[in-house]
């Protein structure tokens, strides 16, 4: 436990920015289960029209620094392939 009086503001800080970041991996871990579900059942439309809000989620979790830029590139870019193979 915490024992200096900064200490414990920064526990406290720490808690409530974990309920966003929690809140925030689960946006992407859905959304991107959303999406790859899609792609393996074939819809493609769906898939393109799923995929610019799957884009919006991992940015806004790069710019809170919940996930790291580049994740959030290197699963943009292999979600936009992994679209464009469905036939």
């Amino acid at each position: 436990m915490p024992i200096t009086s900064s200490a414990k503001k920064a526990l406290r800080s720490s808690k409530r920015k974990r309920v966003f970041n929690v809140r925030r991996k689960d946006a992407v871990k859905g959304s991107i289960k959303e999406l790859r579900k899609l792609a393996a059942s074939g819809k493609k439309k769906e898939a393109e029209a799923l995929l610019s809000i799957v884009f919006k989620v991992l940015d806004k979790a790069a710019k809170a620094h919940t996930i790291k830029k580049g994740n959030a590139s290197r699963r943009k870019a292999r979600l936009s392939a992994l679209i464009r193979k469905i036939s």
